[in-house]
């Protein structure tokens, strides 16, 4: 069944906002002379550990830690920071090349919907999506295949005629059990070791053109 539809992540995939959340975190953590290391911050899983890091902040810092002033710096720094992104390095030109093939397009993301369509918004790349799919509009978020499922009725597709673009493993488990391919593109902060379900694994979409991928594919 030929390929009419791209359903892509959002955090890691799109755009590094990975990147960016760790980095706020570490500058907060620096604010009290504190060191946060990468390894184990990321979770295995689609949810919101905002409050996790927050109370580890908190127990490291002591009584003295203000919650309210510490989340005011740390997101003015986070917003700084993603006011440089753009799409990740190759994501634009995939956009366009499926435009001239006649591809749907949609987001299914864990993140809030909000975060999702202003950043996207921003950089001038929302409207290319026919749908965004959010982790606030089901019930559970990656690995669970729910936003996958929400995704393909809003396009009007079956699994078959989609393929899926995921930065971590349990973005691939997610896609998997909703019954499309999918190719990643482990983001810098996920073991690259980690991605054995998928069907391709790149390591930037500058790799391959659209139309080829789609042709080794299937």
């Amino acid at each position: 069944m030929r390929t009419t539809a791209l359903i892509f992540d959002f955090d890691g995939l799109l755009m590094d906002t990975e990147s960016t959340m760790l980095a706020s975190w570490q500058y907060e953590w620096r604010q009290y002379r504190l060191e946060l290391a990468a390894d184990g911050f990321f979770p295995d899983h689609g949810g919101d550990v905002t409050e996790d890091r927050y109370a580890a902040l908190a127990e490291a810092v002591g009584p003295d830690y203000d919650r309210t002033a510490s989340h005011a710096r740390r997101v003015a720094h986070r917003d700084q920071l993603n006011a440089a992104l753009d799409l990740a390095p190759g994501i634009a030109a995939w956009l366009d090349e499926a435009a001239e093939l006649d591809l749907r397009l949609a987001v299914a993301s864990s993140s809030p919907r909000d975060w999702v369509t202003r950043l996207l918004g921003r950089v001038g790349h929302l409207d290319r999506f026919a749908t965004v799919v959010c982790g606030d509009e089901v019930q559970h978020v990656k690995p669970d295949p729910a936003v996958y499922h929400l995704a393909l009725r809003q396009l009007g597709v079956e699994p078959e005629q989609a393929l899926a673009f995921e930065d971590t493993p349990h973005g691939v488990t997610a896609a998997k059990a909703a019954g499309l391919r999918c190719v990643a593109i482990p983001n810098a902060h996920t073991d690259p070791h980690g991605f054995d379900a998928a069907d391709l694994v790149l390591t930037s979409a500058e790799q391959r053109g659209l139309a080829d991928l789609l042709a080794s594919i299937g």
